[in-house]
């Protein structure tokens, strides 16, 4: 596994969202997006992190900040989610787990002694002109809002 790094392209990619509706993320060149992957809906790490955005949109949003969730998750199982945990952004589903290959975030992983292939918890923020500015690798699920606002505080 190799995720991708500050300065590179982001992998251009079209994928249906929570609603089954396609979401094309050239649509969204000029703007700011945040994509972060995550490995399963509605597992208490993932819950925490979701909320965590949910809970922190409106400055997301201030700050001109698109968010995007992606798992290989199916599009039902993102709207239960959305629903359940009235999530206020989008979440997209890579079911052949094709995008989150393009971002270098799926691999080989460990738990509870077993290994097997999965997306891990990495997130980039996109910048205008459709390059990875940052990546966040480095955090707890319960702070990984917290650490993404506190790039954009010094970043604007």
């Amino acid at each position: 596994m190799s995720p991708l790094k500050a300065c590179d392209k982001a992998p251009q990619f079209s994928l249906p969202d929570q609603d089954g509706e396609i979401i094309n993320l050239s649509d969204y060149l000029g703007q700011r997006i945040l994509i972060y992957f995550y490995p399963k809906a509605m597992t208490p790490g993932c819950t925490i992190q979701a909320c965590g955005l949910r809970d922190e949109m409106d400055k997301l949003k201030q700050m001109g900040v698109e968010v995007f969730g992606i798992s290989t998750d199916k599009a039902e199982k993102l709207l239960r989610f959305t629903e359940k945990e009235m999530l206020n952004f989008t979440l997209l589903s890579d079911h052949k787990h094709e995008v989150a290959e393009k971002f270098g975030v799926w691999g080989a992983k460990q738990f509870m002694g077993k290994t097997f292939d999965g997306i891990h918890r990495i997130s980039f923020l996109i910048n205008a002109k459709g390059e990875i500015e940052h990546v966040f690798d480095k955090f707890k699920t319960s702070d990984h809002h917290q650490i993404v606002l506190n790039y954009l505080n010094t970043h604007p």
